[in-house]
């Protein structure tokens, strides 16, 4: 199967930055399409980030400028910068990945792989 880590999380100062890490591992799979999400205390959680197989990036509007999110397909691993930290960013930041897996050419699975967070948070 298909497991993916986030790393890079912590306690920093707002102004500061953060990169996080999202390495994926298994077997026999590819990865597509990676996001980056986040849930901060009492909401829901949001998309922050996409970017295709191919290295494409989107980034939600209101966050353009601070996020920036990148790919490195030979280490499996997708990253998210974060820049001007403030507060309200504080939150546990989640990367998900579109991930193909295939024993074999007639036994393909399609699925959607999520890591288990890394916290984030930014002090005043």
């Amino acid at each position: 199967q298909v497991q993916l880590v986030e790393s890079g999380g912590g306690l920093v100062q707002a102004g500061g930055s953060l990169r996080l890490s999202c390495a994926a591992s298994g077997r026999s799979f590819s990865i597509n399409d990676m996001g980056w999400y986040r849930q901060a205390p009492g909401k829901q959680r949001e998309l922050v980030a996409t970017i295709s197989d191919g290295g494409r990036p989107a980034v939600t509007d209101s966050l353009k400028g601070r996020f920036t999110i990148s790919r490195d397909n030979s280490k499996n691993t997708s990253y998210l910068q974060i820049n001007t930290l403030k507060p309200d960013d504080t939150a546990v930041y989640y990367c998900n990945a579109d991930a193909t897996i295939c024993y074999s050419v007639e036994s393909c699975r399609h699925l959607e792989v999520w890591g288990q967070g890394t916290l984030v948070t930014v002090s005043s």
